[in-house]
């Protein structure tokens, strides 16, 4: 009885929540069972984790990349294809839009017995332009028709992708992202010092890369209304990319250097939301950012902007708040009135932290998946396998 191949394929191990997400799922998958290799870009903020997880092989790609192009897009097809036949894949399950895409076409064309995807939000949305979103609807749907399962983290990707007449009910899983909740029960009081900031001061922060999506400009319209009323308060903008000059301009611009932070990217997430008063999140469009749950796991009070599946973890008002896309003076509003009242932020924050039921823990995400496979297996005459 051997053990069950299993290849993961992800575009790129950046800091995100898929990244994050993948890493500790494969980090507690039981490798008694499973043979676990994990196909990726050779550049990532993520990479030094994964290539210090025991058990796995890490297969880094020079041809994967995030930007469509069809000369390397084909040569990442032909390496996935090579990899799964001489290395006798049982499953190959792709996580994201790109390699969700590439893989699963590799998977098909291989004959790989069992295909699974998880979206960590679709790779449509209604900012594209219309013939793009008609292309990847288009793409979305042809790979569900060889994927076993369709994995998602919410209810509403799961509708949105029925809409969209992408598989059938039958191939949808939901599965929540698992939180270590024992990772933000800490508080860190160096933070602050390290990054300038005053004890007195009230710490407002965001985690997201710089990109559209995110909306990080809308941030520092935020810094800008907010400073205005309340002196005493900071920004914390944790991440990086395409977006950061425009962000950099713009703080110049609106003279808000002493009150905005750009740290950059950091690994030490749980300290930073230690040292925080608010989260807050300006998406433009989202499954479920891990960035929210992580904050609801430190105790802290969230208004975020109210995109996705976030309406299934937050009832606004009561552990958090939810803001409509682009309304900078709501978001600013709800912000000024959490940071007038620390009892309301007290009370907001530990009712964020009790909402995240077991649903959201880590040891229910890697129990579900490995279930999950199991039954797959089962149903294509493989239980034998690992067993």
């Amino acid at each position: 009885m051997r053990k069950i191949n299993i290849l993961y394929i992800i575009t790129k191990l950046e800091l995100g929540g898929a990244q994050k997400h993948l890493l500790s799922l494969i980090s507690h998958l039981d490798k008694s069972q499973y043979n676990i290799y994990l196909f990726t870009a050779r550049k990532g903020l993520l990479m030094e984790v994964a290539l210090s997880l025991s058990g796995i092989r890490l297969i880094e790609s020079k041809f994967l990349k995030r930007p469509v192009n069809f000369i390397n897009d084909f040569l990442a097809f032909t390496e996935i294809c090579s990899f799964i036949k001489k290395n006798s894949i049982d499953i190959v399950h792709t996580h994201g839009s790109k390699a969700g895409i590439l893989g699963r076409f590799a998977a098909k064309c291989t004959g790989v017995k069992v295909v699974l995807h998880t979206v960590h939000g679709w790779s449509f949305n209604d900012y594209q332009a219309f013939f793009l979103r008609l292309l990847f609807v288009w793409l979305e749907r042809l790979c569900a028709r060889f994927s076993d399962r369709i994995i998602v983290v919410c209810e509403y990707d799961k509708k949105k992708g029925l809409t969209r007449r992408i598989g059938s009910n039958s191939k949808y899983c939901i599965i929540h992202y698992g939180i270590n909740h024992l990772e933000f029960r800490s508080k860190d009081i160096n933070l602050r010092r390290e990054l300038g900031i005053d004890n007195n001061d009230l710490v407002v922060g965001m985690i997201a890369c710089f990109k559209p999506q995110k909306s990080p400009l809308d941030f520092i319209e935020v810094a800008r209304l907010v400073s205005r009323i309340v002196p005493k308060s900071k920004f914390l903008l944790i991440g990086d990319g395409v977006l950061r000059r425009k962000i950099e301009a713009q703080i110049v611009k609106l003279g808000l250097a002493k009150n905005v932070i750009l740290t950059g990217w950091r690994s030490d997430i749980p300290r930073v939301l230690s040292s925080i008063d608010v989260f807050v999140l300006t998406s433009l469009w989202e499954g479920v950012p891990i960035s929210v749950l992580e904050a609801m796991a430190a105790s802290k009070p969230v208004v975020v902007t109210d995109t996705g599946g976030i309406e299934e973890v937050i009832t606004d008002g009561v552990n958090g708040y939810l803001v409509s896309t682009k309304n900078v003076i709501s978001l600013s509003e709800k912000i000024i009135v959490l940071l007038g009242n620390e009892k309301l932020r007290e009370q907001i924050g530990q009712n964020a932290r009790r909402s995240l039921d077991s649903r959201f823990s880590l040891e229910n995400m890697v129990k579900n998946t490995s279930e999950l496979y199991g039954v797959i297996l089962n149903g294509k005459g493989m239980g034998k396998y690992g067993q």
